[in-house]
């Protein structure tokens, strides 16, 4: 296997070639990408969207040709909007999908998955949209639990979390935090912001360990114990419930 496809809804991507090894993120139906390391039950993986290697068994994925990996790694994206919906196999069987699924090769509510062609008649997002339509994404994740290396509602990180925002509204952001935190324009004062930037929260040593989607009137959605929506002020995150600061404000930032 050289090339290879998602055909279940959600896997988890190991740090090592065992179910027990730490999960370090997810890959979701839909998403393709390379193999850097096979041996008999897992593969080593290199993700297409936005680089991340990690370990993956092989009877969660499927193979895919040269070919047919660059079509769908160069063609337009279609993702499922819905925080769940489903389709039938080509057994028949039920299959389900969450929010941020990919459609490979969508047309007309049919895409192709294992070279057959599948109807699903759920509602489809698709392109570049604008920052309101951001936050309104974001709102859907709102009560998602936090789960380490999850991407999806039913348990997700805080990059996780804005990756997914992101890419469902037809942005690439990277993987991590600090990885995220890299990309676009400084805001240097929150009155700048618009209601769809990204803030970012450091520790101690310096080191960006959280973020999250900053909404209008100096609030922000993020996942801490799972997606809420707190105070932000120049020092950080104030949380509602707690009545404290929760995360030192390192740098804020505007994509688009």
């Amino acid at each position: 296997m050289e090339f290879g496809i998602c055909h279940l809804n959600c896997i988890a991507i190991r740090k090592e070639p065992s179910h027990q090894s730490e999960m370090v993120s997810q890959m979701l139906f839909g998403e393709v990408f390379q193999v850097i390391i096979e041996d008999s039950d897992w593969v080593k993986i290199h993700m297409d969207y936005d680089f991340y290697e990690g370990w993956v068994p092989k009877d969660q994925v499927s193979s895919l040709e040269h070919d047919r990996f660059k079509n769908i790694s160069e063609s337009k994206k279609y993702f499922s909007n819905e925080m769940v919906t489903y389709f039938n196999d080509h057994k028949n069987q039920l299959q389900i999908l969450t929010l941020g699924a990919v459609l490979p090769q969508y047309d007309s509510g049919q895409f192709i998955m294992n070279e057959e062609k599948l109807e699903f008649d759920g509602e489809v997002i698709h392109g570049s949209k604008s920052k309101s339509n951001l936050v309104h994404t974001a709102y859907k994740f709102l009560n998602s639990p936090y789960l380490w290396g999850g991407r999806t509602p039913f348990g997700l990180d805080c990059s996780g979390f804005t990756q997914m925002v992101y890419r469902i509204n037809g942005y690439q952001l990277f993987r991590d935090a600090h990885q995220q935190a890299s990309q676009g324009e400084v805001l240097s004062f929150i009155e700048e912001c618009e209601p769809g930037d990204l803030a970012f929260f450091d520790n101690e040593e310096g080191e960006i360990i959280h973020c999250g989607i900053l909404l209008a009137n100096n609030h922000i959605i993020h996942c801490h114990g799972k997606v809420r929506i707190d105070r932000i002020d120049s020092s950080g995150i104030y949380n509602v419930d707690t009545n404290r600061h929760t995360h030192k404000l390192r740098v804020m930032k505007q994509l688009f």
